[in-house]
């Protein structure tokens, strides 16, 4: 990920909840008609992963 990227994520966690959805929406509409390849299942597998361990981490923060 660039620093860039980074950077965006990072202003995005800080926004409140309904500007958060606001570009998240944004952002969907701005991808819908990009030509993604199909995940296969070890993609599918190292997502989830990654996804129940940020989520673990989230709820073991006080």
């Amino acid at each position: 990920m660039t620093a860039i990227t980074q950077e965006i994520l990072n202003t995005f966690d800080e926004l409140p909840n309904s500007d958060q959805i606001e570009v998240a929406l944004a952002i969907l509409k701005r991808i819908i008609h990009f030509d993604f390849s199909p995940l296969d299942d070890e993609d599918l597998v190292l997502n989830a992963e990654e996804l129940f361990l940020e989520l673990d981490q989230q709820e073991s923060e006080p």
